[in-house]
């Protein structure tokens, strides 16, 4: 029994270790001093940026720093849940047959009633998902699919997309509505190419998670690889940068990594 809260702890710190913003650039300040406002209220949260800046790292932060961190934090891929999926998987649904429920499904803000819901790629949900959600936020409260009853929801709501959703709401496919309902404190997140002086400390904090992650032995790294590094574009941005540290820790055979392991393109 003593032995369960020092294994949660440890579990714990791995996860925080994992989602953790990384830098010290001017840019990822102003990131940090949105989101430590932004964390103690209630307030819908709109983040916006390239694909693989770290909007969930940001999400993530938000409501570890916030007063639901006990609570859930339900993360709903948007871009990833088939069309007649999306509403069952939000929602929830009940399938009756004749007049006795047979099967029920809570959805995710249900799930995450009184923590947080972290809907990502929301720029890529239909139309008829969007009125639904805006319902949600307007009223607190979801009626799952095939029931004519509502239920109550206390759900933070955190939103994130890599889409100018003005211009999507130009275009007609984006309503006006739920975007100033979600965008209650915007939060852009910078590229990479944006703050390359963070670049050597995400390497290293990148090295460093993923030496424990493979139990390899640590690494060194060159000062020339490191430039090479910061000279890149990355356009897959963090998440290009930590999947090529997680293949350099792996494949590299000495222990230094230098300018030649690195992939051709760097």
């Amino acid at each position: 029994l003593q032995a369960a809260p020092k294994r949660f702890l440890r579990v714990k710190r791995a996860v925080e270790v994992r989602h953790q913003l990384v830098g010290d650039s001017t840019v990822l300040k102003q990131v940090m001093a949105a989101v430590s406002k932004a964390a103690p209220t209630n307030a819908t949260v709109l983040i916006q940026g390239e694909s693989g800046v770290g909007k969930e790292l940001v999400a993530r932060t938000i409501h570890r720093n916030s007063l639901r961190s006990r609570e859930r934090f339900v993360q709903v891929n948007c871009a990833a849940i088939p069309e007649e999926l999306i509403e069952s998987e939000l929602f929830g649904h009940v399938m009756f047959n004749d007049t006795a429920a047979t099967e029920k499904q809570t959805g995710k803000f249900e799930q995450a009633d009184r923590g947080t819901i972290f809907l990502d790629e929301v720029g890529d949900m239909s139309p008829k998902t969007q009125a639904k959600v805006l319902r949600v936020l307007q009223e607190g409260e979801v009626e799952r699919i095939g029931s004519a009853r509502t239920t109550k929801v206390d759900v933070r709501v955190i939103a994130a997309t890599n889409k100018n959703l003005e211009e999507e709401i130009e275009k007609g496919n984006f309503r006006e509505d739920l975007y100033f309902r979600l965008a209650v404190i915007p939060i852009h997140v910078p590229s990479l190419r944006e703050r390359p002086d963070d670049i050597p400390l995400l390497v290293r904090h990148y090295m460093d998670y993923f030496s424990r992650e493979n139990n390899t032995r640590p690494r060194r790294i060159t000062q020339a690889a490191l430039d090479a590094m910061q000279r890149y574009r990355w356009k897959g941005n963090i998440r290009e940068l930590r999947n090529t540290v997680e293949r350099l820790i792996i494949m590299s055979p000495g222990e230094t990594i230098d300018v030649a392991d690195l992939p051709s393109a760097i």
